[in-house]
């Protein structure tokens, strides 16, 4: 593996950056004209050469890579594979100054930090150069193979981790024994996070972090003794790490799309069968489809089905509500808005940084979104002021402000929804701000600024006071700028990826 450098990336100061910490937002460059995404798409099928190697590829050591740092000749390593992005360099949404950072390194671990979503071997596969001499690992596989699951022994990173099982007529019990402390959290902040693919419903985990035992207990869908568990799947016993992990995804069904204003509809997807899907609280998922022979990816929030949540109905406990707005010339939502009932589109498990553990403590939490950056802050909404009282998780919460900036007022989402939510529920305070409003409009105006902030946001002597913040880059950047100006800190502050 060659060395990568320490530097972070992107830089502290970078327009890209988004982080659970509250650091600036991650701003796309201006591009030139003719440099869009599906600019790129035409340019890199046109025919020309893009290695400069005339179609030949090559074994690249490290020494060769390094020689190529320079924005006229820039190559750069990720997973193992060594392309030339020189040609890609005005086509790159970050800018020029981001993509330099891998110049001539393996920049796998810099890409992943940023874009880990993103297909680059569809991306850059014309400019492919070969693979690097050094050959890359990233699993570590375990050391026993059954040919039929049983009990057993795993090493990885010098840590036994040891599985069982046992049933009875109508379930089945999974054990696994890590032979240290369970110290990894579920979207509730208790036990153990898991990925299951199983064709059946998981109705219990169960975690003893004193001994760190995981028990998984799985409902039968007929009732019998089993001979065996079944067969192991590819990569039985083989362990990643999961910055080192490959996003899956499931081919879901587009069931219905909504209409909640004059752009934006709300997409309901139904998973495959036997599958159950739950996207905690701040995760988002990617949808990926082919366009033009090109795989592109998109990162979207899901939405409960309204905002008093989702329909206790069993079939669509795991249905996925996507809540997105349809640009005149985007390509991907373009494409969404094309699709019909029945069509299918790939859909990743639930990714993001964001934990509910910060909000189990806070007095004040205030939310600040700008146009679709509200998708974050719906389900945020729910669980804060409609939830609290039966889960018991945020226990000394007194209010939830939410700060919705848009541009017309025929631009607000969900605003009946909001509306009678705010005067319901004493705990949920709702203002808009419009930037482009008509003249009977009697709320707030303008843009968000330090003035604004100061009047919305407070911090009462022992409060505990959290900030969301969601929107397009320019305002998570300015917004999160003029809230550290205002003294919260970072634990006090996160920005969701818009």
């Amino acid at each position: 593996m060659l060395n990568i450098p320490t530097q972070s990336f992107p830089a502290p100061s970078s327009q890209q950056r988004v982080s659970p910490s509250g650091q600036s937002g991650r701003n796309k460059v201006a591009l030139k004209p003719g440099h869009s995404l599906m600019d790129w798409i035409r340019f890199s099928k046109s025919g020309k050469d893009l290695t400069g190697l005339r179609g030949r590829l090559i074994e690249v050591t490290q020494e060769e890579l390094q020689k190529h740092n320079t924005r006229e000749d820039c190559w750069t390593c990720i997973r193992g594979m060594v392309y030339n992005v020189t040609p890609y360099m005005d086509y790159h949404p970050g800018g020029e100054e981001e993509l330099m950072k891998a110049a001539g390194i393996d920049g796998t671990d810099l890409f992943d930090q940023v874009h880990r979503w993103v297909n680059y071997e569809s991306m850059l596969k014309e400019c492919l150069v070969g693979r690097m001499a050094t050959k890359i690992t990233t699993a570590v596989k375990g050391t026993n193979t059954h040919t039929q699951p049983e009990s057993g022994w795993v090493e990885i990173s010098l840590i036994l981790i040891g599985y069982d099982w046992f049933q009875t007529d109508g379930t089945v019990h999974l054990v696994v024994y890590a032979k240290r402390k369970v110290i990894l959290h579920t979207h509730t902040g208790r036990g153990m996070k898991g990925s299951l693919s199983l064709q059946m419903l998981v109705y219990s985990f169960h975690t003893a972090s004193s001994v760190g035992k995981i028990q998984v207990s799985i409902r039968k869908q007929a009732k019998g003794k089993w001979p065996s568990l079944g067969e192991p799947l590819e990569f039985h016993n083989t362990f990643l790490r999961k910055k080192d992990r490959a996003v899956y995804y499931r081919d879901c069904v587009l069931l219905s799309k909504t209409e909640v204003n004059h752009n934006t509809y709300v997409f309901r997807l139904q998973v495959p069968h036997g599958t159950v899907m739950h996207v905690p609280v701040g995760k988002h998922v990617y949808l990926k489809t082919f366009i033009q022979g090109t795989e592109v990816v998109r990162p979207y929030t899901p939405v409960d089905q309204n905002l008093a949540g989702a329909s206790n109905h069993c079939s669509q406990v795991s249905d996925l509500y996507l809540m997105i707005k349809v640009y005149p010339d985007g390509m991907f939502t373009q494409h969404l808005n094309n699709l019909h009932v029945g069509d299918h589109i790939s859909v990743s498990g639930p990714e993001g940084t964001f934990s509910i553990r910060p909000l189990c403590d806070v007095t004040h939490l205030y939310l600040l979104a700008a146009g679709t950056g509200f998708t974050p802050m719906a389900r945020v909404i729910r669980l804060a002021v409609q939830e609290m009282d039966t889960i018991r998780l945020i226990k000394n919460q007194r209010e939830t402000k939410l700060l919705f900036f848009n541009r017309r007022e025929e631009d607000i989402l969900w605003r009946g929804e909001l509306d009678e939510l705010a005067a319901n529920n004493g705990r949920f305070q709702l203002e808009y701000v419009l930037s482009e409003p008509c003249e009977s409009w009697t709320g707030r105006r303008g843009r968000v600024d330090e003035s604004m902030l100061q009047d919305f946001l407070s911090k009462p002597d022992a409060s505990k006071c959290f900030v969301c913040v969601c929107g397009p880059p320019a305002f998570t950047e300015l917004t999160m700028g003029l809230l550290k100006q205002q003294g919260f800190s970072d634990k006090e502050l996160h920005a969701f990826q818009s």
